[in-house]
């Protein structure tokens, strides 16, 4: 049933209420009306006889002929009005009739009601006589005097009156109702006509068509509704255009992931905050040997059980705000194999920033590792060869010096003392290039202490003191006033000082200054060593610190390299700087201690 014919049904039940009630009043105020009308009726009935009986009594007392019977007066009332059946008139102060008939007789009443009446109230009742209803009227006035004129009428009639009216009301009241319907159908379409529009326009909103509006002919409450309707359909339109293109570009984006994660070469797989995995690509299929469906739902199937509580506390530090870098680990397959991977796990986070998940990416380690394990061997049969070729090369020459003079002194039978010396000298040469080779081969520091760098430095410089003034430099030294501690093996950082301003007085065969600096940072101490010598050309300052490469005569190549070795053993770092003709810089930054440490 449409709202249409609801509504019309509903506003006929109400009017026809509102008829019936409506009838049931007018029948309540229609009888009283036509009883109403019957007391003012017999009132002037018994008005027109009170004048009439005392004309007659006048007329009587002048001794007129001409005076009518009050019988024929009374005949001429009841055919003015033919609902009078009988006119009595009573002696107030005696039971019995003065004028007209008494043949509706009810003497216990009447007289009851004629004393009552005698006191200047008109009475109206209702009796029976034979089976039949009759009105009995009680009048008197001033002019009456000593009589009550009481009019008898019959009620049937006074009833078909009645029934004649209320048939009159109930033939217009089924008319009303026949009309009725008709006429309220067509009120509730006239009045809910712009709601068809609206529900036309709901219906194209339901079915994603916003552009045709309602066309707006009112003003009033649904005219409001329409135009509401009208900008809520555009509204939609708009959002509904942009969350087409968001839809579209969410798709294209899950499409272009989903391309990523399963065309990766890397075993990726989603895990819930409690690490079961909701996702995982081909390529962890393909390493651990799982199909999708057996490691839905279960928590770290590759994680072995020793590695448990590692897992766990990378969840624990990703939880906490912390970023992790990758970590090589071991993970196993479902056949058991353990297998070295490196692992990065990143939070999933959704758009307040909570995270929901995480994604965990296993890289596999075993290629690489055997290729880095291959290149560590290439690389140390590559230093073995340069340390072995240069320090064959190194020694084969003093050697060859022996071995010339030995045979010479041989052939001559006699010792020279000069050729001695140089011998020993080659002697003392190849005695240097073993003990450097030792330091190399074994540089860690064997017992570190606390000491201040500026003191080393100080001792030092107090034992080159003498060689510097044979080669005219100068030391000119900034030291900072602020403690300067650190953790070291003292003899070793001196031979790094020794080597470094060694090379600086070399780099100077002219003489200058060699400016030295020590400064203490937040963390670190920076010591600086700089000559103006003449510096080294760029080509070479890459291959400063191979052995047994120097520009000297007589270097072995050595000293840099030990010296690095020495500051990496220290946690530290050497840097060198050098400009050809103006100079070099070598820069050492070694971490400083704490007074608590």
């Amino acid at each position: 049933m449409s709202i249409k014919t609801k509504l019309s049904v509903a506003i006929s039940f109400m009017l026809l209420a509102v008829v019936i009630v409506y009838h049931l009043l007018s029948e309540y105020s229609m009888v009283g009306e036509v009883q109403s009308l019957l007391l003012r009726s017999m009132e002037n009935t018994s008005r027109h006889a009170a004048i009439t009986i005392q004309e007659h009594e006048l007329q009587a007392q002048g001794g007129s002929d001409d005076t009518l019977s009050t019988d024929i007066i009374f005949d001429r009332l009841r055919a003015i009005n033919p609902y009078i059946e009988e006119i009595t008139v009573f002696r107030k102060d005696a039971e019995n009739i003065a004028y007209g008939t008494y043949t509706y007789t009810d003497a216990s009443n009447d007289y009851r009601f004629v004393q009552e009446a005698a006191k200047g109230k008109s009475k109206l009742r209702q009796f029976l006589m034979d089976g039949n209803s009759y009105y009995r009227s009680y009048y008197t006035s001033e002019q009456l005097k000593d009589y009550v004129i009481s009019i008898v009428y019959e009620r049937g009639r006074t009833l078909e009156l009645l029934g004649i009216q209320r048939n009159n009301m109930l033939y217009y009241t089924l008319i009303f109702m026949a009309i009725l319907p008709l006429f309220t159908y067509w009120l509730v379409s006239m009045m809910i006509r712009p709601l068809k529009d609206i529900l036309w326009k709901v219906n194209e909103v339901s079915s994603v068509r916003f552009h045709k509006p309602i066309q707006i002919k009112r003003k009033d409450e649904f005219g409001l509704l329409a135009l509401k309707i009208n900008a809520m359909s555009q509204n939609l339109s708009i959002y509904m255009s942009k969350l087409r293109k968001a839809f579209e570009e969410n798709r294209r984006m899950k499409e272009h992931l989903e391309s990523f994660i399963n065309h990766s070469n890397d075993a990726i797989h989603l895990m819930d905050l409690d690490g079961k995995v909701v996702q995982v690509n081909r390529a962890f299929e393909q390493l651990f040997g799982y199909e999708e469906a057996e490691v839905l739902g279960r928590r770290y199937p590759t994680v072995p059980e020793t590695h448990r509580m590692e897992k766990c506390q990378m969840i624990g530090l990703l939880l906490a705000g912390k970023k992790l870098p990758a970590q090589e680990t071991v993970r196993i397959t479902k056949s058991g194999e353990h297998i070295p991977v490196s692992v990065t796990v990143s939070p999933i986070r959704d758009g307040d920033g909570t995270i929901r998940a995480f994604a965990s990416i296993c890289r596999d380690m075993r290629s690489r590792n055997k290729m880095e394990e291959l290149l560590r061997r290439s690389e140390k049969l590559t230093t073995v060869g340069q340390l072995a070729a240069g320090v064959a090369h190194e020694i084969r020459n003093p050697l060859t010096t022996l071995r010339g003079f030995l045979q010479l002194q041989k052939q001559s039978g006699s010792l020279n003392l000069s050729h001695v010396n140089l011998m020993l000298s080659e002697l003392d040469r190849i005695n240097l290039i073993v003990g450097e080779f030792l330091i190399l081969a074994k540089p860690q520091a064997t017992k570190f202490v606390t000491k201040d760098v500026r003191d080393i430095m100080k001792d030092v410089l107090l034992f080159l003191d003498s060689e510097a003034h044979l080669h005219n430099i100068e030391f000119r030294t900034m030291l900072t006033q602020e403690e300067c501690l650190i953790s070291c093996e003292e003899n070793q950082m001196k031979q790094v000082f020794i080597n470094l301003l060694k090379n600086a007085i070399e780099a100077m065969p002219g003489g200058g200054p060699v400016h030295i600096s020590i400064q203490r940072k937040s963390a670190s101490i920076a010591i600086s060593i700089t000559d103006e010598g003449i510096g080294i050309p760029e080509e070479m300052i890459s291959k400063i610190g191979d052995p047994f490469f120097t520009a000297k005569e007589k270097g072995t190549g050595l000293g840099i390299m030990v010296s690095q070795r020495i500051i990496n053993s220290h946690q530290g770092t050497l840097e060198l700087q050098s400009q050809l003709n103006v100079g070099t810089s070598v820069k050492l930054t070694l971490p400083a201690l704490t007074e608590g440490a």
